[in-house]
């Protein structure tokens, strides 16, 4: 390669890319989850609180096989992934309308949803069902927000995930160099799903709870993963939203999106706004600008 790769906000070498296929030649038994692991250990390639980011690796590794660099060993098994994401949603009789002042609905639950739980569950069949976007299965850090009301009436769902790797006006924003963006990434952190339930019709509710949660996001960010989160972005669909709520919540436009998508891939998406809410006063130093 005339230049290092990257892919999973990894920058690939030549001679890690030589370092793979020695081991495929070498370990022909191995299958995708050892290499995976191997790899991230060799690379000392772990969370805050030292975990192996091993399903950042697979999905590089897959990345790489698609782009014809490597071949990787056949699936020991169906993705567990894949049959998440295709499972069947039951489509529930809509309730009825919630319309109410802010101020009716009761002390608001704003917490994350534990995975594997009866809530995470709850949240998926929601986001598949409701969301115009639907919901795959996470793949690295992320957080995921269940709303209910003083009735433990579900009224809001939040997702934040892995921030994009390549991003002009974000980058900008920031003061941004590519070493500091390469060093820094993992304090940014991306809203990639927010849903208010289509029978839910409360004036202010969705800046309420844009700010609820960005207000205790770094925190429990801390909390799961062991380091902070200083921004926040999204990206809103210019066609189909205005941002109105994201802008009486305190965050910011920025710009718009290429259409490349969150990897830099070549155009062919819808072009989107880029909102950004700073989660600390200082957060240019904190990101390395």
């Amino acid at each position: 390669m005339a230049s290092d790769l990257i892919l999973q906000g990894r920058s690939l070498s030549a001679g890690d890319l030589a370092q793979i296929r020695a081991w495929r030649t070498e370990h022909p038994t191995w299958p995708r989850t050892r290499l995976s692991r191997e790899l991230c250990a060799l690379w000392g390639w772990r969370n805050a609180v030292g975990q192996l980011k091993d399903m950042a690796c697979r999905s590089l590794l897959l990345k790489l096989q698609v782009r014809g660099l490597i071949t990787l060993p056949p699936r020991q098994r169906p993705s567990v992934n894949a049959r998440r994401n295709q499972r069947s949603v039951a489509v529930w009789p809509t309730p009825a309308p919630i319309q109410a002042p802010l101020e009716y609905l009761g002390e608001l639950s704003v917490v994350p949803v534990v995975s594997g739980s009866a809530e995470a569950r709850l949240l998926r069949a929601l986001l598949q069902q409701y969301h115009y976007l639907g919901h795959r299965n996470c793949v690295g850090e992320n957080l995921k927000y269940l709303v209910r009301d003083g009735q433990r009436r579900a009224l809001a769902c939040g997702l934040f995930g892995s921030a994009a790797w390549q991003c002009h006006s974000r980058d900008a924003f920031i003061g941004w160099s590519a070493q500091a963006r390469r060093d820094h990434l993992g304090s940014v952190c991306n809203q990639t799903r927010f849903l208010l339930l289509p029978w839910v019709r409360v004036p202010g509710l969705a800046s309420h709870l844009l700010g609820r949660m960005t207000r205790r996001l770094s925190h429990d960010w801390q909390a799961r993963y062991g380091h902070r989160i200083h921004l926040v972005e999204t990206f809103v669909e210019r066609d189909r939203f205005a941002g109105t709520s994201y802008r009486a919540a305190g965050w910011i436009r920025v710009g718009a999106t290429t259409g490349r998508g969150r990897n830099g891939a070549t155009p062919n998406r819808s072009i989107k706004e880029v909102w950004l809410r700073p989660l600390h006063t200082d957060f240019r130093r904190l990101l390395g600008a």
